[in-house]
């Protein structure tokens, strides 16, 4: 069991139909729901069905909820397994993606060359880290925001689901994972590349500023 005390309470409350605790976790999680829906749907409008067929499944659910996973992930999970189900958007293989991303996201001369022992490695100091580290207390403009999330928008499938739900939800592996039906090799693979768009779109707007 994975679920702590108060969201025992927060269970128990929606088990008893308590709304104003329904309320809070709609105005909570609605905003990161929509974002996470609208990179599976074509649409902002088929994004909101989305996301209010999942509250709907959550409070028919709730019933049933073992703890297994927190409240969180399994609603997340929902939101997925939902907008995963309107097959409005077109969707490639993940190895596809993979090959299509190999090569030409990041430029060449950030990586280790063959005659290093270490080839095809990031050279020190180039790896990309997430971004950003939470979306509460980063210090980036409004305008670098708006960068990132056009980026994201551009992303393909899985490598945005990844990167939005470690960097902007803050999900670990081990979920995402989960959530996403891929392995950790996979993850870390998505999450590297994603990560590594974003911030070349950041650096080729900051040198455009400059």
């Amino acid at each position: 069991m994975t679920t702590s005390n108060s969201e025992s309470d927060v269970i128990a409350a929606l088990r008893a139909g308590d709304e104003a605790t329904f309320s809070r976790l709609v105005s909570t999680h609605t905003p990161a729901m929509l974002r996470l829906a609208r990179g599976y749907v074509s649409s902002t409008e088929a994004a909101e069905d989305v996301v209010q067929e999942s509250w709907i499944a959550l409070l028919k659910g709730i019933a049933r909820f073992e703890g297994r996973s927190s409240l969180r992930t399994w609603l997340f999970a929902i939101v997925i397994n939902i907008a995963k189900g309107r097959g409005v958007r077109d969707r490639r293989q993940l190895t596809a993606e993979m090959a299509a991303f190999t090569g030409g996201t990041v430029h060449p001369d950030r990586f280790r060359d063959r005659r290093d022992p270490m080839a095809g490695h990031w050279k020190e100091r180039e790896e990309p880290r997430p971004f950003p580290e939470t979306p509460e207390g980063s210090l980036l403009s409004s305008e670098l925001m708006s960068v990132a999330h056009t980026r994201l928008d551009e992303l393909s499938e899985h490598q945005r689901s990844v990167v939005l739900l470690r960097d902007l939800l803050g999900f670990d592996s081990s979920e995402v994972c989960a959530l996403l039906g891929i392995t950790a090799a996979n993850q870390r693979v998505l999450l590297h590349r994603g990560r590594a768009a974003v911030r070349s779109a950041l650096e080729d707007y900051l040198e455009e500023k400059t």
